[in-house]
């Protein structure tokens, strides 16, 4: 960001606020029924009250707006105002200089851009302000039954979720680095498919640390199948932490890349493959876990979310999810690209170049990766190593099937 001296950013803070104030979206009783095909009589009209109050907090003052061709509302808010401020102990604490990039960090050649489809005319978000989906009421109604994310050694188990993915434990590790292949899979009902990194601090006998980033298509959330760019934390095994800025936690630093948006392009089965490069790390000047992808630091997780990330994770991840509540047999909804890891190259989703971060900040290979699947005859994974991808895996499924009943 480039400002002026103290008193002209004040002028312009002040100034754009006022202006701003005049557009931070609420929604009318009209909007409620076209949204939601409901009257507002009774309770509807409690819910409607009760849910502009959500809209009123979560959708802040902004100075920009830009319609996506996907429906999206992209709003451009003030840095200050984003939703990690709310926290009284990281109101006020602007970074001041850029983390410091792991050694051996370089993209060139084997890292594509991530594109989004709300800039792909050009548009963008003016110095001092962030990019932010807006969220609608619809948004809130179906947050309610947003897929609980879990974790593996959760007791009992989830069955709603299941996994393929590639991974290193028992070790101190300061972040992970992948090349996720993106897709566009078929997701029924109110399912989610994602493929994403896990960089977990999971201490036995304590609730595991979480942050994680990638891309996720969830319809029934979105109005769409497209992957979308998402983060997700946890501080306590799930119980609490959340998607991308839906509470305070995640501060976002870029004004070209917005959490909850569209990724386009995307794969094509047996055609033009897309990947891009997702690396979460742990500065070593603040002890925060930043994220950046493709070519573009997005922003960080405050080290004070967390107790074991504090320090150091204990396990990285690689792979996809699917969460299902499908009770009527295996659901339909693909992992990846559909298709399982035995079929290859433009066919099965990949993650490659997949690397650690060590004491030094310095990217190495994730050496000892082992591999793991719930329901291999529904969604699989396979490992394997070269010269060029160094360690990858592919991964995926098509879900239902005669040997996925």
């Amino acid at each position: 960001m480039k400002f002026g001296s103290c008193s002209d950013i004040f002028t312009i803070i002040f100034v754009l606020l006022l202006f701003s104030l005049l557009f931070s979206p609420v929604f009318s009783s009209k909007n409620f029924r076209e949204e939601n095909g409901t009257s507002i009589e009774g309770n509807k009209l409690k819910n409607m009250k009760s849910i502009n109050a959500r809209l009123r907090k979560i959708n802040k003052p902004f100075v920009k707006s830009i319609k996506s061709p996907d429906g999206d509302i992209i709003d451009c808010m003030l840095f200050h105002l984003q939703p990690s401020f709310d926290i009284p102990e990281l109101r006020g604490k602007l970074p001041l200089t850029p983390p410091e990039l792991p050694k051996g960090h370089d993209d060139a050649g084997n890292s594509q851009e991530l594109k989004q489809l709300w800039n792909s005319n050009g548009e963008s978000c003016p110095n001092g302000t962030i990019p932010i989906r807006r969220t609608t009421a619809s948004d809130i109604i179906s947050n309610s039954k947003f897929g609980k994310k879990y974790s593996r050694k959760d007791i009992p188990s989830s069955p709603v979720h299941e996994h393929a993915f590639g991974y290193v434990n028992n070790g101190k590790f300061y972040g992970a680095k992948a090349l996720l292949n993106i897709w566009k899979p078929i997701v029924i009902g109110d399912d989610f498919s994602l493929s994403q990194i896990w960089v977990l601090g999971d201490v036995p006998n304590r609730p595991v640390n979480s942050v994680e980033a990638g891309w996720q298509a969830y319809p029934s959330h979105n109005r769409d199948s497209l992957p979308r760019l998402f983060t997700y934390w946890t501080p306590n095994g799930y119980w609490s932490g959340c998607y991308n800025l839906d509470c305070p936690g995640f501060v976002h630093t870029s004004t070209r890349i917005s959490l909850g948006a569209a990724i386009d392009p995307v794969s094509t089965y047996n055609g033009q493959q897309y990947d891009v490069a997702f690396m979460i790390w742990k500065d070593p000047k603040s002890s925060n876990w930043w994220l950046k992808v493709g070519n573009e630091v997005i922003g960080y997780w405050p080290a004070s979310l967390f107790t074991d990330l504090r320090g150091h994770a204990t396990t990285i991840e690689y792979g996809g999810e699917v969460f299902s509540t499908n009770l009527g047999g295996h659901t339909s909804t693909q992992m990846g690209s559909g298709h399982f890891p035995n079929e290859g190259y433009k066919k099965a989703a990949y993650a490659r170049n997949l690397e650690v971060i060590n004491y030094y900040n310095q990217l190495v290979d994730a050496s000892n990766l082992k591999t793991s699947a719930e329901k291999p005859n529904c969604y699989d994974v396979q490992s394997g190593f070269n010269n060029v991808w160094r360690n990858y895996i592919f991964f995926g499924g098509s879900g239902h099937s005669p040997n996925c009943p």
